[in-house]
């Protein structure tokens, strides 16, 4: 953090922070943020109100690392990164994740050859993501936080990472370092199209459409790249459960219903339809 301190800002008079006795991060004005035993940082100046549980997060944590479900997506990620060919002059980059989760995602993706030289960020408003976070994955910076709020000074990142979760595009363009990239991704119609038929019959829910996301990312962006991505894979049982319990489409169903789903498609192959957009500001 003490290398890292320029990066930030305090996230509530904007001021430069700085590491405190090596316990805290403090401000010129006295704002105090202290460093957790665990090995991060809270600096959410208001309680955050996140559907994001521990269980939740370990179910994530299950399908992301014990599984194959999201390779395809991480190397992607990974490709899109190296296709920019970031100035060989730069010592070390920094890459952030705005909703990181528990932060496997941004592991697996920095766990890639060529991505030494990157050092992650990774922040969530969902307290128990980052623990989660902080106790598995070593060597990246951990943080509750709001992007809304955000703690970062102008300018820190060349990559922003933006997966399946909400964006703040006015901040996305203040973070970003000159010639830096916004990676997003976004669900296409057909993504989890299993769940969606099983839990939304006849619903609006069961079909996604992404054309407003895409148009206000075209705003805010130029240089902008789309790669779609679709493919299928098979679960079984305890994947197919981990699935069911971390995605926001069952948070309204029974577990008589959730039960039910498993049952019917362990086994079953699941659809990914995402498309990965990029943007320059």
């Amino acid at each position: 953090m003490q290398q890292f301190k320029h990066l930030f800002k305090c996230p509530i008079c904007q001021s430069t922070i700085a590491v405190s006795e090596l316990k805290s991060f403090k401000c010129k004005n006295n704002h105090t943020f202290d460093f957790t035993k665990q090995g991060y940082l809270n600096l959410m100046v208001q309680q955050s109100n996140s559907h994001y549980d521990k269980t939740l997060f370990e179910y994530r944590h299950h399908l992301i690392v014990k599984t194959d479900f999201f390779s395809p997506l991480q190397k992607l990620i990974t490709d899109i990164i190296h296709k920019e060919k970031f100035a060989d002059d730069r010592k070390s980059l920094t890459i952030l994740d705005v909703g990181c989760g528990e932060g496997s995602h941004l592991a697996r993706i920095l766990s890639q050859d060529g991505l030494e030289r990157f050092t992650g960020f990774g922040l969530d408003i969902a307290k128990d993501g980052i623990l989660q976070a902080s106790k598995n994955y070593e060597g990246h910076v951990w943080l509750v936080g709001d992007l809304a709020k955000s703690p970062f000074a102008d300018l820190s990142f060349q990559v922003l990472l933006n997966i399946l979760s909400p964006s703040n595009y006015k901040e996305f363009i203040r973070l970003l370092a000159p010639n830096g990239i916004v990676i997003k991704v976004i669900p296409r119609p057909s993504y989890l199209k299993e769940l969606r038929q099983f839990f939304f019959q006849k619903q609006e829910q069961e079909e996604y459409q992404n054309e407003n996301t895409l148009t206000l990312f075209k705003e805010n962006f130029h240089q902008v790249e789309r790669y779609p991505l679709t493919y299928t894979k098979k679960l079984q049982t305890d994947e197919l459960r981990s699935l069911v319990n971390m995605t926001p489409l069952t948070w309204q169903a029974s577990e008589e219903k959730i039960e039910q789903f498993i049952r019917e498609y362990s086994a079953s192959a699941i659809t990914v339809d995402l498309e990965v957009v990029v943007g320059k500001s």
